[in-house]
């Protein structure tokens, strides 16, 4: 008899995202062209590709490099924000499906329909533009509470108002995926929010939900971070 053994979820990064100034390094205006970090989940026949930042040329050399496939073998998207500057890599995922937590794409499509309303006051391009952006929101779709056994939706509001994480759970770690709630490493050792928080008590909220559920933070613009409440 043999012993049915569940496989852990894992992760991987794909690209090491930037923020376009980082205050914690004494920085006052953009210095560099800012991106998400994306990262790779695979849990049983998911492929989780979250934040896919970079554009699609960019994005599947890079994805290749980190594993040895195309970008047609992941399965899903998810966005932990709408912000442009986290899906620039759609285009190379039309096969797979996106996913986004409903609060973000209900905030991001009224922001949208706002913008539509001052079409007088906007260029051609300009509305061309907010349209095209309307057409990405409507593909995706409302994200589930798990995604598996091992891969939840996670709510860390404030940086957006409906930004999400992911939560992965596990045999042996609990790590949080976490975008812009968690900025830097270095933001989440100093207890730090990033600064340009839509709702700031709320993004301190979140973040301090990551410090005490995390072993492991994978933050909106670094690299894998261990959480300070588990290992300092």
């Amino acid at each position: 008899n043999g012993y049915n053994v569940r496989m852990a979820v894992t992760f991987r990064i794909i690209t090491i995202g930037t923020l376009a100034r980082n205050l914690l390094w004494g920085e006052s205006a953009d210095v560099r062209s800012p991106h998400s970090t994306t990262t790779l989940l695979e849990d049983g026949e998911r492929r989780i590709l979250v934040d896919p930042s970079l554009p699609p040329a960019i994005l599947g050399a890079q994805f290749f490099e980190r594993t040895g496939q195309q970008l047609d073998t992941v399965t899903d998207v998810f966005c932990t924000t709408l912000h442009p500057g986290s899906r620039r890599g759609l285009a190379g995922l039309d096969h797979a499906k996106w996913w986004c937590a409903e609060q973000e794409l209900q905030w991001y499509a009224q922001r949208l329909a706002t913008l539509m309303e001052s079409t007088d006051r906007l260029d051609p391009e300009q509305t061309q533009e907010i349209e095209a952006d309307l057409e990405i929101v409507r593909r995706f779709q409302p994200a589930p509470d798990q995604f598996t056994d091992q891969i939840g939706l996670y709510p860390l509001h404030g940086a957006t108002p409906g930004s999400a994480g992911l939560l992965l759970t596990s045999p042996t770690q609990t790590v949080v995926l976490a975008g812009p709630a968690v900025p830097t490493g270095e933001h989440l050792l100093r207890g730090m929010i990033w600064e340009q928080s839509a709702d700031h008590d709320a993004a301190m909220t979140s973040l301090q939900d990551v410090l005490e559920i995390a072993d492991i933070v994978i933050p909106g613009f670094d690299n894998v971070v261990l959480s300070p409440q588990r290992w300092m």
